[in-house]
């Protein structure tokens, strides 16, 4: 079987796991505990947030740790959901992931201000640029990368023009994060990530939030993580993504995804020239070296592509793991303006640094099988 839904989880790495037996075996105690396991375990904690802050051009006071990405997104839209008060209204782009969508409309419900996108799946910087001009909300919340589409969105640019307004922004850099280099999202007001996207284990990820700012904790009962997060650290999975971090990193500074960007792209030149009647989401734009969002010939659905590609020995999505067995389209193409018939048609095929070349190869001969599969005679 080969793999190819990276964007939904990576399978851990080999520098993971052996971190994370490292630590497990060499540390026994509670990083709050003031005896010396606790102390050493303290000492671990504070050089993984070190490190974390480092890379991202960042405070460690910075740095909470939390149990994943989801956990984070929900901690940034409650924290705004109790500053903000009643009348307080916050900016979400159209195209954000279920967690930050969902959590949104939970806590805000009309006060929710959708960011519109263009046809190729990017913030419609017009729009919010006179927007923002008019109108100043409590918090702008925009991804760094779109998990189904790969499409890399102007984060940078709508963090200066938020920060020329004084508007807390966030970016939800998931996908970002182990693919793309990471410093400059330091610079940003909240950024949340988590391991398993980008090789380290899963149920461990971060917050970053402003200098010492306060955050209103989402959970309580402790004063771990300076009050902000109750509950004990797992240092073993803390090391074991910053261990996964550290090789994606030295990957990404040998400039090692620009090669696995052509890859890509060979693959979607074969693609459209083999299965007439496809199209790429997100063409036209930057995107995530290893994503491709496929609209699959007229006719066909989704689901029978995944099936029958499962069958053939590879592993793709139909989008985003946490929308599974939802019957309506995607939001995100919905967001784009394509119609339900289109966006029925989507199937993503997301990679990894571990696939190669002649994964990508193997999957264009799976598809051209299918595609007989399907349609017999042609």
């Amino acid at each position: 079987m080969i793999y190819f839904d990276y964007n939904a989880t990576a399978p851990v790495m080999r520098e993971a796991r052996e971190a994370w037996l490292a630590v497990t075996e060499r540390i026994a105690g509670n990083p709050s505990s003031m005896h010396q396991y606790g102390q050493k375990a303290a000492v671990a904690l504070s050089e993984a947030r070190e490190q974390l802050a480092a890379y991202m051009g960042c405070h460690p006071q910075d740095i909470i740790w939390t149990s994943g990405a989801t956990e984070a997104n929900n901690m940034v839209i409650h924290h705004f959901a109790r500053k903000l008060g009643p009348a307080g209204e916050i900016w979400v782009s159209a195209i954000e992931h279920p967690c930050v969508f969902d959590s949104s409309q939970f806590y805000f419900g009309k006060r929710v201000r959708l960011i519109p996108v263009t046809r190729d799946g990017v913030v419609d910087m017009d729009w919010l640029t006179a927007e923002l001009a008019d109108t100043r909300p409590g918090l702008v919340a925009v991804m760094a990368a779109n998990n189904e589409t790969g499409v890399i969105q102007p984060w940078r640019e709508i963090r200066s023009i938020c920060e020329a307004y004084e508007i807390p922004f966030f970016t939800d850099a998931v996908q970002f994060i182990g693919k793309m280099p990471v410093k400059a999202l330091g610079e940003c007001d909240y950024v949340s990530g988590a391991a398993h996207k980008f090789g380290g284990p899963r149920g461990v990820g971060f917050l970053k939030i402003p200098h010492r700012s306060t955050l209103t904790p989402l959970l309580h009962g402790g004063k771990q993580e300076g009050g902000r997060r109750a509950g004990t650290e797992n240092i073993a999975i803390i090391a074991a993504m910053m261990a996964a971090l550290t090789v994606r990193e030295k990957q990404i500074a040998r400039n090692e995804h620009l090669l696995r960007g052509i890859w890509r792209d060979n693959f979607e030149r074969e693609l459209l020239r083999h299965l007439p009647g496809t199209s790429i989401v997100g063409a036209n734009q930057p995107r995530l070296w290893n994503t491709v969002s496929a609209l699959m010939p007229d006719g066909d659905r989704k689901l029978q592509w995944v099936i029958r590609l499962d069958k053939a020995g590879f592993a793709v999505s139909t989008g985003s793991a946490c929308t599974t067995g939802k019957e309506e389209p995607s939001h995100v193409l919905s967001a784009m303006g394509y119609k339900a018939a289109q966006a029925v048609r989507s199937v993503r095929y997301s990679a990894g640094w571990e696939t190669t070349e002649a994964d990508w190869e193997a999957l264009i001969k799976g598809l051209i099988k299918t595609q007989a599969e399907l349609h017999p005679g042609k």
